[in-house]
Parts: C-alpha cells; structure tokens; sequence
C-alpha cells in the first residue's frame, strides 16, 4: 500500500494524511476548499482548519478526485453527511476491491443509516474499513502519542491496513466488528453535546462522571442493537472516544454543548466555526434509530430535543433527573 489518497481537507483528513505520510506513504489529499489546497501546496499547513501546525512537505493536495484513482489505499474523512454525494463523486475513480476506511463518525440522517452502509450502497466492490478512536487532530498532526481502533471483516485485511498507516506515535489496534467501531463513534459525539452543558452549567465532576458511566449504557445498547458487540464499544472506538470527547473543550462536540449551557443558541454556539461538529447532525438520526430499534437513550433523546428547540436546557435536566429509579443494568 505504496499510495495513500485522503478525501476530506478538514482538521481530522488532514492529520490522517500526517499519519500516512509518517508512515512512508506517498499521500494525496483532496480537499473542496481551494484555499487548502493552495495552502498545503505552497505553505505545508492547512491555514484554514489547523493554522500553525507545519505538515509533511510530501503531503499534495489536490481539488480533483480523479487523481486518487491509483491509490492502493483511501481514507474517506468527510463529514458524515457528506460522505453519500462524496463517495458517489469518487465512484467513478475507484478500482473493484479498493479498500476505503471510513474516518468519519455519524449515522445518516433521513435513512438511519451507519458509514459502512452509505459505502456499500455507493461502492458495493470496495473493501471497507472503519478507524475510530480517541483523538484530536491537532495532537495527532504534533506528533503525539495516540491509540485507534481499525475494523474490517477479515483479522488479515485489519492487521494489514493497520501496519500501513502505523506509526510510532499513532497505534491502530485491529478488529473484525465494523458496525461496534462505527457506533461508538457516531453516538459518543452526542454525549459529548451534553456533558458540555453538564460542564458549563456548573454540576459538578460527580454529575459529569455519571453522565460519561450513563451515555455509555445507551452507546453499548444501540451498538449491541445495531449487531456490534459490547467489548468492541468498551475499548478505544467507544469508551475511549467518549473519555477524551467528553473531558476537553477541544472536543468540537464539547464545545458547543458548553455554549448551549451559557445560554447561546445553536446558531451562535455554530458562529464563526469551520469544522464540523458531528454530533449536531447524528443527535437526531441517533435518537430516531434508537426509537425504530426500540433501544432505550434518554441521554441522546435530551441532546437531540435541546438541539431542535424542543425544551430547553433546565427542563432537559430536571426530566432527566426525574426519570424512575432502577437497576443500572
């Protein structure tokens, strides 16, 4: 796996495609955003979503899918969703039997649907891989130490993929439960939402802990619900990305949960963001697939009525207070 195409010139594309050239590949990334492109090109940094970061010279970018038709190896790292029209747009440019590794974490709206589905129904020949795990761009871009989880069907295919993007510092660790990979990391940007609110309002380190211990039973539930498996989510793709996503204002996610509990509306938590906070668009996808599989979320249920305007933020607190004693599990 000599060459390496990156889709998505965000924050986090733009780190994997750190990751790839570290790691001895020959790295292509494209990005939408023609200033990106310039950036990296001429500056080696990505001024528009990680200003300051130097990244590998080697690293080109490009506007044009059609240059990552050769690429023994693509990570697709749009928003999530995006990812359907972006992987429709590089249908035409893939190869049967590509492998593609899902970066992005998200569950459809409107069809409900996880990342390797949307691949599937896109490019039905690929091969498909999931990478999730806890990590902020920025760190991963630095240099400094980080520990992913890399899913695909075959333990051979997974141990592979994982050595060609391995480096030092960023250890993918291997599994065969794509769909456990997949949602850990969609639902763990919801929780996030909401332990930024716990944060901002002031209620305290013993209710932020009880909301990470809370959000993951329902993460577990629906991951188990989907056909994962519980010990793939009590690892790095799952207990792990809630950890980190929930304990940091870094954390897009986080941050616009601590705005929403200073009162901001959506609209100016949003104001003058460039990257994508997934959880914004997965609270409610994650909230009607747990209603259609009848899996119990209060947690995500509160984040997504908070997000739509449905309640606000003190009376989501006090129901969730109110909810009937019981056994926790």
């Amino acid at each position: 796996m000599r060459r390496v195409g990156v889709i998505g010139g965000g924050a986090w594309g733009t780190a994997l495609a750190q990751v790839c050239a570290r790691a001895g590949r020959e790295v292509t990334l494209w990005a939408r955003e023609l200033e990106v492109v310039e950036s990296i090109n001429t500056r080696h940094e990505n001024a528009v979503f990680l200003p300051g970061l130097p990244i590998e010279p080697l690293i080109r970018a490009t506007g044009q899918l059609s240059d990552l038709a050769d690429s023994d190896l693509v990570l697709a790292v749009p928003p999530a969703q995006h990812m359907r029209a972006t992987l429709e747009a590089f249908a035409a440019h893939a190869r049967p039997g590509l492998p593609i590794l899902l970066c992005s974490k998200g569950v459809e709206q409107g069809s409900l649907k996880l990342m390797t589905k949307v691949l599937a129904e896109t490019l039905p020949e690929a091969a498909p891989a999931v990478l999730s795990g806890p990590s902020f761009a920025g760190e991963v871009v630095r240099g400094l130490p980080t520990a992913v989880t890399l899913a695909c069907r075959e333990e051979g295919q997974a141990e592979e993929l994982a050595e060609a993007i391995a480096t030092p510092s960023f250890r993918p660790y291997f599994a065969t439960d794509m769909i456990g990979a997949e949602a850990g990391g969609a639902v763990k940007n919801v929780l996030a939402i909401a332990c930024g609110i716990v944060e901002s309002r002031g209620l305290g380190r013993s209710a932020h802990a009880a909301l990470i211990t809370r959000g993951f039973s329902e993460l577990t539930r629906l991951a188990v619900a989907l056909g994962g498996e519980a010990e793939t989510v009590a690892g790095l793709c799952g207990l792990g990305d809630l950890v980190l996503t929930c304990s940091s204002p870094q954390s897009r996610n986080m941050s616009v949960g601590l705005a929403l509990g200073r009162g901001q509306t959506l609209e100016e938590a949003l104001a003058g963001k460039l990257s994508v906070a997934e959880g914004i668009a997965s609270a409610p996808a994650v909230r009607d697939l747990a209603l259609k599989l009848g899996v119990e979320t209060p947690i995500c249920e509160a984040v997504a009525a908070i997000l739509a305007g449905q309640v606000d933020v003190d009376d989501a607190i006090r129901d969730l207070l109110s909810r009937p004693l019981r056994e926790e599990n």
